[in-house]
C-alpha cells in the first residue's frame, strides 16, 4: 500500500468513514510507517481541537456575499475536468466506492431521487385528478434555499408585467406584475445573489420602480455596499437618490459609498446625490474629510466647493 493512498484517506479514517477492510489496511500501514503515523496523529489532534468549541454561525450577509462570490467564480471556471475524470477513470471511482460505503450509498440515493424526478417530469402532467383532488393553479412563493440562480429578467414593453426565469433542479419561469409577491421575491433574490451581473442590473432596474417599499430599499442599499459590479452599484444609487433627504439609513449608505467605493464613477454620483443635504452634520463631516485629503482631485475640489457654499458654524 502506498503512502499517497493512506494520506488521501486519513480524513475518512478520522471521521470513521472507511470500510472495515480499508481501515485495517490503513492501520497496518501506519503501524510500520512513521511519516504516515505522524500525519494521522496531526489530523486526529486537529479534529479534537475543532470539536472543543462549536463554530459561530455565519451572519446572513456573510453567507449571501460568499454565495455570490462562489457563483461568480464558478461562472468563470473551466468546465469539464470533473466529468472527464468520471468518464475516463472508472477504476478510481470503483476504488473509492470499495473503501467508502458512504460514497456508494450517496451515489445510489442521488440516482434514485433523480429517477423519481424524471418520472414526475414525464408523467406528472398526464396523471388524472381524482374526485377529491384539486389541481393547484398558484405556484408558491419560492424561497432562497430552493433557487439555484436567476437566468433572465424581461419586462413587457409598456406594461408592468415581468417574466423571470429561475433555476431550481431545472429551469422554471414565473410571470406576473411587479406587484406580485412572487415576482418581488425573485427580483430581491436576483439583486442579492445571482452570479450574472447583467441579471443583477435588470433586477435592480426593476426594483427601482418599487423603491418606496422598505424591503426593496434595504436590498438596494445592500447591493450598493456589496455588489462587485460598479454598474449594479450605480443603478442602486440612482434608485436611492430620492430618499437621501428623508431616510437617514439611505443617506448613511450613500455616504459610505462616497468614502469607500473603489469606483470613481460611483463616488462622483454619490457626491452629487448628497448635495441637497450638504448642511447635515454627518454630511458636512464627510465633506471636510474629503476636502482635506481625498486621493481624487475632482472629488476634493467638489467637496471644497460644496463646503464654501455652506454658512459658517457658530
Amino acid at each position: 500500500m502506498k503512502c499517497e493512498w493512506v494520506r488521501e484517506n486519513i480524513v475518512l479514517q478520522v471521521y470513521g468513514e472507511l470500510a472495515d477492510d480499508a481501515r485495517h489496511e490503513l492501520e497496518q500501514h501506519v503501524a510500520r510507517c512513521a511519516d504516515c503515523a505522524a500525519e494521522l496523529k496531526a489530523e486526529q489532534d486537529f479534529h479534537a481541537l475543532l470539536a472543543q468549541d462549536r463554530a459561530a454561525d455565519p451572519s446572513p450577509n456573510l453567507v449571501t456575499v460568499s454565495r455570490m462570490r462562489l457563483q461568480e467564480a464558478l461562472e468563470t471556471a473551466k468546465q469539464g475536468s470533473f466529468w472527464s475524470r468520471l468518464a475516463f477513470d472508472p477504476a478510481n471511482w470503483l476504488l473509492q466506492m470499495k473503501f467508502s460505503p458512504a460514497l456508494a450509498a450517496a451515489i445510489l440515493i442521488v440516482g434514485f431521487v433523480g429517477g423519481i424526478g424524471t418520472m414526475r417530469e414525464i408523467y406528472g402532467s398526464r396523471i388524472p385528478q381524482g374526485p377529491g383532488q384539486v389541481q393547484q393553479q398558484n405556484t408558491p412563493v419560492p424561497t432562497e434555499a430552493s433557487i439555484a440562480s436567476i437566468s433572465s429578467i424581461v419586462q413587457d414593453p409598456g406594461t408592468n408585467q415581468v417574466s423571470i426565469k429561475y433555476n431550481t433542479v431545472s429551469t422554471q419561469e414565473a410571470q406576473g406584475s411587479l406587484n406580485d409577491q412572487k415576482i418581488q421575491q425573485l427580483l430581491l433574490y436576483a439583486a442579492r445573489n445571482n452570479y450574472n451581473s447583467g441579471v443583477r442590473v435588470d433586477s435592480v432596474d426593476l426594483l427601482a420602480q418599487k423603491s418606496g417599499d422598505m424591503q426593496v430599499r434595504e436590498a438596494l442599499m445592500y447591493t450598493l455596499q456589496n455588489d462587485t459590479n460598479p454598474g449594479v452599484r450605480l443603478k442602486s444609487l440612482d434608485a436611492l437618490g430620492n430618499y437621501v433627504k428623508n431616510d437617514t439609513n439611505v443617506r448613511d449608505s450613500v455616504l459610505r459609498a462616497l468614502v469607500n467605493d473603489g469606483n470613481s464613477g460611483v463616488r462622483i454620483e454619490a457626491l452629487r446625490l448628497i448635495e441637497p443635504v450638504k448642511a447635515d452634520g454627518s454630511v458636512r463631516g464627510v465633506l471636510m474629510a474629503l476636502a482635506a485629503k481625498d486621493q481624487s482631485t475632482y472629488i476634493k475640489s467638489q467637496a471644497r466647493t460644496m463646503l464654501a457654499q455652506l454658512p459658517e458654524i457658530d
